[in-house]
């Protein structure tokens, strides 16, 4: 017997469509037996038209009213019969109220995109200028889930295993030394795959990889004369698709497999994929801002407004997402979703987390039911959930961002605590404790734990790792922007000569400088994260807001490998030693005793005097072990580790605290001896000669293991 509801119950006005009622869940284009359910909201829209294209044409080849009885709710919705899917575009006539004082902006003249768009073209390859006469610019496609995923699924890596490295796409393999055969795209990445197993990182974090405009705000730098792009992509036109101008396929049309053909790859290699999602804002800009989707849809729905009807901006972009309404709230679900199910995403960096907690007048929520909702969501139970705890409009929240025991924090307290230390700037110890410890001081509420703490030195926004140790301030010249853009606040120190230099003492300093970074950072408690290309002292030269720079500036330079390949094997040892040693990775904080009768506290801490620190606002000089007995909180047996840190620009004797009976000192890595000795592979270190004290060299760390003698 034939099902009813595959029947066509009435004709396109023109004749040349057969439609039915659609269903109104799920939102968007949905492949059905027979034809495309095309389901959207609006709650205030006077009538809904289907727009139809040939793909690529400007002109569409038809239109298509929904019927009144095709409208469920606030839901048109409706079942187009016998469509081509795989070649059209289609988009939305809304007609409704325009009254900006209210809040409201419909114009039925405007083509709007579909918002749940799991496919998007009109941008499908990067950089290529638009048509801008056409009156499409971003154009919704139907997508089909037909993708061999080969059993594949997330890997549910446990978050304190995890090493993250911050990457953008195009900026990962775009260089010309990247050697890859597709650069700057989905299949560079997979091209690169071997090379992030090398170095141990196990987590790779993308920046922005939903459909965004690169045109936005595009224009020619009087300092330099290149044109300037939305490089990073923090500016979304549409939350479902993958970004066609990242994909070597893109102008195929296959920029979804290309995306999950990538994500498949990294797991096979024991690499998770977190996405950095922008829910805070939309590409549509304030009111001078073009028409592309939610605006002409059902404008005082998705955004935050005053009470005149202009867009709050707590974002610093225009507008600011209404998160907290139902609807909205549940497109972001619907969104988080989908990346979960469909693409096999194992987590989600929240750009400027904090606007998603705030009320439709603005106002920080005790309880915000979006952050709360992703927090018990069932398909997202094992997602990790990464917030960048502040806003632009002065709202920061690390330590105190809602969690419900599931959110973690970019942990921007311990990158610039961590860069003051490392500097030699006085009165840190006592912060740099509480960071090296996983911030107990932030973190201790709710049985959050070490694991709440994401941890990093540097990432996108702000200086590399190597402008960090080689620039004292910043150098944007080449934004157009009179170098006022980018922060003034970088806890940066160029070792004595700004920017680049043939002097060699100054040179060596900045190598050991990095490495005492990526030391500390990776014996840390909580997650770290590691900014692509620090580990070969990728330069920006000085640039602290790379955003618009799609050229040499935000492109890693692969050469630099070969050149640093020093500081590369440093990254890689101490990514091994920190797989290597569970004592390193706890969930929970620490106890500061022993709990487990071996005679050592789980932590101790000590100065150049074994068990006595000097706190004083003058020490730059600190240590502590880590009893091994205590690991995991005790359900598994570690070494003892013992980590010393000389920020003074003297060298300085440690007195080493004594090991248990038939235990002798071992040394893993000295940031201040010269390589290859600087550091060891985990399980061959070199026995310490003297093992009552060592003498640390100025500005250097030690990281000593405690293990049975031979």
């Amino acid at each position: 017997m034939l099902r009813v509801d595959l029947h066509p119950t009435h004709d396109s006005d023109c004749g040349k469509f057969k439609l039915r009622v659609g269903k109104p869940l799920p939102f968007g284009a949905t492949i059905v037996q027979g034809g495309v359910n095309f389901s959207v909201y609006s709650r205030i829209a006077t009538s809904c038209t289907l727009v139809l294209f040939s793909k690529g044409e400007q002109k569409p080849c038809a239109t298509i009213p929904f019927k009144d009885e095709f409208r469920i709710g606030n839901v048109f919705t409706m079942v187009v019969f016998d469509l081509d899917y795989e070649n059209i575009e289609y988009g939305f006539y809304i007609d409704g109220p325009f009254n900006a004082h209210e809040g409201h902006r419909c114009d039925k003249t405007k083509i709007l995109m579909d918002p749940y768009a799991k496919a998007i073209g009109g941008r499908d390859v990067w950089g290529k200028a638009p048509d801008w006469s056409d009156a499409y610019q971003h154009r919704a496609r139907i997508c089909f889930d037909d993708f061999d995923w080969e059993n594949d699924r997330p890997l549910e890596t446990p978050v304190e295993d995890l090493v993250i490295y911050e990457a953008h796409v195009r900026g990962f393999t775009r260089h010309s030394s990247s050697g890859v055969k597709h650069p700057g795209t989905f299949s560079g990445i997979r091209e690169k795959i071997a090379y992030l197993k090398e170095l141990g990182v196990n987590c790779i974090e993308l920046m922005p990889i939903h459909e965004f405009d690169e045109f936005e705000n595009s224009r020619i730098s009087s300092a330099s004369g290149k044109m300037l792009m939305n490089y990073w992509g923090y500016s979304n036109v549409g939350f479902f698709a993958p970004k066609a101008g990242f994909a070597a396929t893109g102008k195929l049309g296959m920029q979804v497999d290309e995306c999950k053909t990538m994500i498949k790859e990294l797991h096979k290699n024991g690499i998770e994929v977190i996405l950095d999602v922008v829910f805070n804002h939309t590409a549509e800009g304030n009111e001078r801002g073009p028409y592309i989707s939610y605006r002409g849809i059902d404008n005082k729905t998705y955004y935050l407004l005053t009470p005149e009807g202009y867009y709050f901006n707590f974002s610093g972009c225009g507008n600011t997402l209404n998160c907290n309404n139902p609807i909205v709230r549940s497109m972001i679900l619907d969104c988080l979703r989908y990346w979960a199910s469909d693409y096999h995403v194992d987590g989600f960096r929240f750009d400027l987390a904090s606007i998603l907690g705030r009320d439709q007048n603005g106002a920080p929520m005790h309880s915000p039911p979006l952050l709360e909702s992703l927090a018990f969501d069932p398909i997202l139970g094992k997602c990790k959930l990464i917030a960048e705890a502040w806003d632009a409009g002065g709202l920061y929240q690390v330590g105190s961002f809602p969690a419900w025991g599931r959110w973690a924090e970019w942990n921007g307290k311990y990158r610039d605590d961590i860069r003051k230390f490392i500097k030699g700037e006085p009165g840190m110890l006592g912060a740099v404790a509480q960071r090296l410890q996983g911030s107990p001081d932030l973190y201790s509420w709710e049985g959050r734990g070490a694991c709440a703490s994401v941890n990093f030195i540097t990432a996108h926004d702000g200086f590399t790792l190597y402008d960090m140790v080689s620039y004292n301030d910043k150098h944007n010249e080449a934004n157009g922007e009179n170098n006022s853009d980018g922060s003034n606040d970088n806890d940066s120190w160029n070792c004595g000569v700004e920017g680049e230099t043939e002097d060699p003492a100054v040179n060596c300093l900045r190598i050991k400088q990095m490495k005492n970074a990526a030391a500390l950072l990776l014996v840390s408690q909580g997650t770290p994260m590691i900014l692509a290309g620090d580990e070969f002292a990728n330069t920006q030269w000085g640039n602290n807001n790379a955003y618009c720079q799609d050229n040499e500036i935000s492109w890693i330079d692969w050469r630099m490998l070969k050149k640093n390949r020093e500081l590369f094997n440093f990254f890689s040892q101490m990514i091994a030693f920190r797989k290597a040693h569970p004592v390193l990775r706890n969930r929970a904080h620490f106890q500061n005793r022993d709990y487990m009768g071996s005679g050592y506290a789980d932590i101790t801490w000590h100065g150049q005097k074994a068990w006595d620190v000097d706190w004083s606002p003058e020490s730059r000089r600190i240590a502590f072990l880590l009893c091994g007995h205590h690991a995991k909180g005790g359900t598994v047996d570690d070494n003892g580790i013992y980590v010393a840190m000389n920020m003074h620009w003297q060298s300085a004797l440690f007195e080493l605290p004594q090991l248990p009976s038939g235990m002798i000192w071992h040394v893993f890595a000295n940031t201040d001896a010269p390589a290859p000795q600087d550091i060891w592979q985990p399980g061959k270190e070199v026995e310490l000669a003297d093992q009552s004290a060592f003498m640390l060299g100025s500005r250097s760390v030690v990281i000593l293991v405690g293990k049975k003698t031979r």
